[in-house]
């Protein structure tokens, strides 16, 4: 029994085929891997937020990545925005392109094709796109080999808390194991998602780095705008209360005035009376905060996706949000592309491998919007390139097209042959050889037209049969006819061979220029003077038997 190859992930770490189908960073309650979060948003300050930066650039991102969750909780607006631009590209068409059109390569692209349409797939790739936010994310591949081939079973979502980057270059991915260990990531286990906003550190390229700044800004603006709403927003409650009041008639009046505002309702002496004051500067000041907030929220918009028409009303009309809707999609593009190198690297080719061991060339997952394509156009021009001569991958337009490669017993759409011509019942059978007919074995040879194997051809026979039915009629043939017939039997040989050179030529050929260039290359080869001698002496017939017809019309 052969003995496959060890097999080794991306980072040169071995892979354990017994071992693939047990998860290995799944989150315990009361281990290393905890599920349960801090908030380190709570009372969040310029410094501290400083501070939480420090520690990610340093390695220790713990804080950093909760305060990211944090910010996704708490501001409906950086949800709103982080969730569209993962959605728009977690629910695109994926497509599979064989790695070529070899059965076995087929069978390969058929078989993830077949895999992707699972309906855990959207979500699945929605939670890897959580790096877009954190700047990195981490998805365990957990395998089923349970019918002796390995394929993917599910995609689970990680909390990237339970991992570190080696202290080294703080690029390196490491996992915590049971004992709190950092150790490397077991190979073909891990998909790891590193669309980064900006070059540079994971853990400085996600677009948490930016919101984080806006959202406590925010927070502090909403804070302030909270106050002002309370101070400002109610009218003043201002009891007053008669002279010679006791201290039990202000007490009671005191309890109304501070309880009007929840209950609306209060009870007081005759002799007393309560009046509401509004504030005239409500107006202005609330503006102020709201501008605030607005311009905080636009910021973000313009960071997550590029743009703010299509999440803010703003003044332009449709035309600035059809041009900030293109540059949505260009970044939709973006991300797409991203998406789909990070499952052909982390899960396609692994599972190639495990299944045939490495290859020099992998299926292709492709993520994008669909286009959509001229089927019309496409067909016109393939069909004029391969007249033309050029090779193209059926692979390639069945992809372009939307098809898929047939599988073996499929009922297959063809095209419907042509109906034969109605037979004569006096023809010879469609299949009957012709007497005379070109060997089809062989081949024309060399740029003079060197023709073997040509015994003649019976092409004119139907002809001279049509005249010779003449002799069933009772009255003799015309002298004329009698000539025509006679070219026609002394030329068959003639003719046969030029017509059985003809057609050689045009069966070798390929293409109609080539034909061209070997009729003329076997021309000089054609022998014409028996043909010629014939025609002469037809036309010395002619001429004498015309004298005659002549002689006696006039005797």
């Amino acid at each position: 029994m052969a003995v496959k190859p060890q097999l080794l992930d991306r980072w040169g770490n071995p892979v354990d085929r017994t071992a693939l189908s047990a998860e290995v960073a799944a989150p315990t309650f009361g281990g290393v891997r905890s599920p349960l979060s801090g908030y380190p948003g709570d009372g969040l300050n310029p410094a501290r937020l400083a501070t939480i930066l420090r520690a990610a650039d340093a390695g220790d991102a713990v804080q950093y990545l909760e305060l990211a969750e944090t910010i996704e909780e708490r501001d409906p607006h950086y949800l709103g925005v982080v969730s569209t631009r993962k959605r728009s590209v977690a629910q695109l068409d994926i497509t599979v392109e064989p790695a070529s059109d070899a059965p076995q390569d087929q069978a390969d692209a058929d078989m993830v094709r077949d895999w992707l349409k699972r309906d855990e797939l959207s979500q699945e790739l929605f939670h890897i796109l959580d790096c877009i936010s954190k700047g990195i994310s981490f998805t365990e591949i957990i395998w089923d080999s349970s019918a002796g081939q390995f394929e993917p079973m599910r995609l689970e979502y990680r909390d990237p808390r339970h991992f570190r980057f080696a202290r080294r270059d703080l690029r390196t991915p490491l996992m915590l194991d049971e004992a709190g260990r950092e150790i490397p990531l077991p190979g073909f286990r891990f998909i790891v998602g590193d669309i980064q906003a900006k070059s540079g550190l994971p853990m400085r390229s996600g677009l948490a780095r930016v919101a984080c700044w806006g959202w406590m800004f925010k927070a502090f603006t909403m804070r302030d705008w909270a106050i002002f709403t309370q101070t400002y927003g109610q009218p003043l409650r201002l009891g007053k209360w008669a002279s010679g009041a006791t201290e039990k008639d202000k007490a009671t009046l005191f309890n109304a005035v501070t309880n009007i505002a929840g209950d609306c309702a209060g009870i007081i002496p005759e002799s007393m009376s309560i009046d509401f004051i509004e504030t005239g500067n409500l107006g202005a000041g609330s503006d102020l905060y709201l501008k605030r907030a607005n311009f905080l929220d636009q910021q973000i918009s313009k960071a997550v996706l590029g743009q703010t028409a299509t999440t803010d009303a703003i003044a332009g009309g449709h035309a600035v949000g059809q041009e900030h809707r293109q540059v949505q999609e260009d970044i939709e593009t973006s991300d797409a592309m991203a998406l789909s190198a990070i499952i052909n690297r982390d899960l396609i080719r692994p599972w190639i491998q495990l299944e045939r061991g490495p290859q020099k060339r992998y299926p292709r997952v492709k993520i994008s919007r669909p286009k959509s394509e001229d089927l019309t156009a496409l067909a016109g021009a393939v069909e004029k390139f391969v007249e033309l001569g050029m090779e193209i991958e059926e692979a390639e337009i069945r992809a372009r097209a939307g098809f898929s490669q047939p599988k073996p017993g499929a009922r297959l759409l063809s095209r419907k042959p042509a109906a034969p011509p109605p037979q004569n019942p006096s023809d010879p059978p469609a299949d009957a050889p012709l007497a005379g007919a070109p060997d089809p074995n062989v081949k024309f040879k060399g740029q003079r037209g060197e023709i073997k194997g040509y015994p003649g051809s019976a092409g004119i026979k139907v002809a001279l049969q049509a005249d010779s039915a003449s002799a069933a009629l009772p009255e003799p043939p015309a002298p004329w006819a009698v000539q025509v017939d006679r070219m026609a039997r002394d030329g068959e040989p003639e003719i046969a061979s030029m017509l059985a050179t003809a057609q050689q030529v045009m069966e070798a050929a390929s293409s109609f220029a080539e034909a061209r260039e070997m009729l003329i290359a076997a021309w000089p080869d054609f022998d014409v003077s028996k043909l010629a001698g014939l025609l002469a002496r037809a036309m010395l017939a002619s001429e004498a038997m015309g004298r005659v017809e002549v002689a006696e019309d006039d005797g």
